[in-house]
């Protein structure tokens, strides 16, 4: 599949209000400028993370602890194996796709190679390291991903 097809995807799936004209603007600046992959890979990370969260129970809620207090959602590896334990028995395509983006949302250190979602929350590895290629998979990967939007 071609970066045009992933986006044609990600954006045929996208929550119309929410994430649509993000994703129009991100495909366009990425085709007018294609270096731009290291300004454009955080809002993908957080797209990510919103979409894997439209599968899981505390997508569109406020969650609220037993005082009436806002309590902090899942982010991250805690929120993967959320949605990997709530769709188990009813969407195994997911469960698939949710097992191998796992490496996105492993732990980083100040040596590792920075390709996942805390090198670029807790900047660990400066953006002019981050390539063409990695921001082209992390983009196809959401464009799998997509199709078990829950928006």
């Amino acid at each position: 599949m071609s970066i045009n097809e992933d986006f044609s995807k990600i954006m045929n799936r996208a929550h119309y209000w929410n994430w649509l004209p993000d994703w129009d603007i991100v495909q366009t600046v990425y085709r007018e400028f294609p270096e731009s992959y290291s300004v454009l890979t955080p809002f993908a990370y957080t797209y990510l993370e919103e979409l894997i969260r439209s599968t899981t129970s505390e997508y569109g809620l406020e969650l609220l602890d037993t005082e009436g207090s806002p309590m902090r959602r899942k982010v991250g590896m805690a929120l993967v194996k959320l949605a990997i334990e709530e769709n188990k028995d009813k969407n195994k395509g997911l469960v698939i796709h949710l097992e191998k983006i796992k490496p996105y949302f492993k732990q980083s250190s100040v040596k590792d190679s920075g390709n996942n979602r805390n090198s670029v929350a807790h900047g660990y590895m400066h953006p002019r390291f981050w390539d063409k290629d990695s921001f082209e998979k992390l983009i196809h990967d959401i464009a799998l991903l997509s199709e078990y939007a829950g928006f």
